[in-house]
């Protein structure tokens, strides 16, 4: 199996793991008191830490051929960078995806690809032509679309905040992809994000903490699990292959949401938002296209 395949493999099992933590995120508010995303993310990430540590853990104890922890600064700073941009990313989404409808959310989120590959070029020196930043502002036409700016009253500032999630997941993916290069290993990647994410988001969720029913507790739970899946499958995504060839299926996630969104939600997005998703899917489509002329 090449590389690319793995990536491809990888990619998609990673979009199913995100849409299932949007549609617990979501789900979450439905079964007691409001949370707020600082609390949903600290409960997500303390699920997706413990499963990454117990993955590290099993990966020490049978041993492997490749370095584990960062041997430089520049493989740290990146390792750094890649959280705060997750955990920014996170808190944006997390937000956005308890005011509109999931489908909408993660469109918005899944803007990602496209920011990964414009800092991919502007940061790591990856080739980026020209029909591939045209694809990137297809994707913005596709994203003020779904967004609908100055028509969507107190939703604007929710999906803003998608949008930023987006931009925080790209940056973060980026560094993700440097770290591959650096063979940095997959699961220590993913356990120090999220005990990075656990500590980054302790303060926050202390100052609102909102108490939780033992539904909304079994809820985050699994919020958690489908974090832990999509990180480890991105993360092994991106370490196998460039962004620019795999970034199309990512947009896998859409349908996921999108089929979830309207089967428990009833969320049955508008036409425009739905000219938004294809221009989205459109430019992944070229980008992909033009990635293998």
């Amino acid at each position: 199996m090449s590389d690319r395949l793995k990536g491809i493999l990888c990619i998609i099992a990673s979009a199913f793991g995100f849409a299932l933590m949007a549609f617990f995120v979501r789900l979450c508010d439905d079964f007691g008191g409001e949370v707020s995303s600082f609390q949903k993310s600290f409960f997500r990430n303390a699920i997706a830490l413990a499963i990454a540590a117990a993955v590290f853990a099993r990966e020490k104890r049978g041993g492997g051929t490749g370095p584990v922890l960062p041997k430089n600064t520049k493989s740290w700073t990146a390792l750094v960078f890649r959280s705060v941009f997750g955990l920014v990313g996170i808190f944006a989404n997390f937000y956005a995806l308890s005011k509109i409808p999931i489908g909408e959310g993660m469109a918005l989120n899944k803007t990602a690809p496209f920011f990964t590959v414009f800092f991919s070029w502007l940061l790591l020196g990856e080739r980026a032509t020209r029909r591939q930043l045209a694809c990137l502002v297809l994707a913005f036409a596709g994203a003020m679309l779904v967004m609908k700016p100055g028509f969507r009253g107190a939703e604007t500032f929710a999906t803003i905040c998608a949008l930023a999630g987006g931009l925080g997941a790209g940056l973060a993916y980026v560094c993700v992809h440097a770290l591959g290069r650096e063979r940095v290993d997959g699961a220590f990647i993913v356990l120090f994000f999220s005990a990075f994410s656990c500590i980054g988001s302790l303060p926050f969720m202390l100052f609102g903490y909102a108490p939780m029913t033992f539904a909304q507790v079994l809820i985050l739970l699994g919020a958690g699990a489908g974090a832990a899946l999509g990180q480890f499958g991105v993360t092994a995504a991106y370490r196998y292959a460039e962004p620019r060839s795999i970034a199309l299926y990512d947009y896998t996630n859409i349908i996921f949401t999108s089929a979830l969104g309207f089967a428990f939600f009833g969320q049955i997005p508008d036409g425009a938002s739905v000219v938004g998703f294809l221009l989205i899917v459109l430019g992944a489509l070229c980008l992909h296209m033009a990635d293998h002329r």
